[in-house]
C-alpha cells in the first residue's frame, strides 16, 4: 500500500521538528571545546567564563587548590565559614562545570537560607551532626539531620539551609555542576540590597509595619 503524499509530508515534518529540538545538557556551564581552560582573572573581557591563560604561563600549581584549613566561623553571630573553590578562587576550573566549598560550622553554626541560581549543589558531612533542608516551588519543606559520611542534594535554584545541630563543630564539603555557582542569600538580598528595596514592598509582601521592616534593615546596613 502506498502512502498519500500528505502522510510523507507529516513525517518530514516530524523529523524535521525533532532535529530542532535542543539537546538536554547535564551540564550546567557550557561544555568546554579544549583539554582544559585555566582562567585569566585578570582579562578585561569576560564571556559567560574567562578567557584562557596562555599555555607558557600555566603550571602545576594551577591544578591544585588545598580546602585542608580549618575557616574561622566566629565573626558573625551566624557563627559558620565557607571557604570557595571556585573559579575566582581555583582557576583551573574554568569553563568545566564543577566547584566546590568548604564549609565549617561553629556550634549552632547556620548556613542562612539560600539559592544557587546556576547549579545543582550536592554535599558530604565530615563531622558533626548537620540539619539540610530546602524548599519547593510547590512551598513543600523537605529536611534530614545527616551525620559522617551522609550526603544531600539540592536542586538548582531552590531555597536551602544547612545548621550545626551537634554540640561541637561540624564539617561538609559541597560540589556544584558549574565553575561559579553564585550564591542568593535571602535575608541579605531583601534587607540588605544597595540601593535598598523599597519599605513598600516589603510592608506588603511580609504584612508588616515600616518600623518592622527598618529595624531588620538597620542590621543589614553596612
Amino acid at each position: 500500500m502506498m502512502k498519500s503524499p500528505n502522510s510523507a509530508l507529516y513525517l518530514l515534518s516530524c523529523l524535521t521538528v525533532l532535529l530542532l529540538l535542543p539537546v538536554p545538557s547535564l551540564s550546567a556551564d557550557p561544555d568546554q571545546l579544549q583539554d582544559f581552560c585555566v582562567a585569566d582573572l585578570n582579562a578585561s573581557i569576560s564571556i559567560n567564563g574567562f578567557p584562557c591563560k596562555p599555555a607558557s604561563k600555566i603550571s602545576a600549581n594551577d591544578f591544585f587548590f588545598d580546602l585542608s584549613k580549618e575557616g574561622v566561623t566566629n565573626t558573625s553571630n551566624l557563627n559558620f565559614s565557607i571557604t570557595p573553590a571556585n573559579v575566582l578562587t581555583f582557576p583551573a576550573v574554568n569553563t568545566l562545570g564543577i566547584a566546590m566549598n568548604r564549609v565549617d560550622y561553629g556550634p549552632g553554626g547556620l548556613n542562612p537560607p539560600h539559592s544557587h541560581p546556576r547549579a545543582t549543589e550536592s554535599g558530604v558531612i565530615i563531622k558533626g551532626r548537620v540539619l539540610v533542608g530546602f524548599v519547593t516551588t510547590q512551598n513543600v519543606y523537605y529536611s534530614k539531620v545527616l551525620k559522617p559520611g551522609e550526603i544531600f542534594v539540592i536542586p538548582r535554584g531552590l531555597v536551602h539551609f544547612q545548621k550545626n545541630v551537634g554540640k561541637g563543630k561540624a564539617l561538609a564539603y559541597t560540589s556544584f555542576n558549574s565553575h561559579l555557582p553564585g550564591s542568593v542569600i535571602l535575608a541579605t538580598t531583601l534587607f540588605g540590597s544597595q540601593p535598598s528595596m523599597p519599605n513598600e514592598v516589603l510592608t506588603q509582601a511580609f504584612r508588616v509595619e515600616d518600623s518592622v521592616i527598618n529595624t531588620i534593615k538597620s542590621k543589614f546596613s553596612s
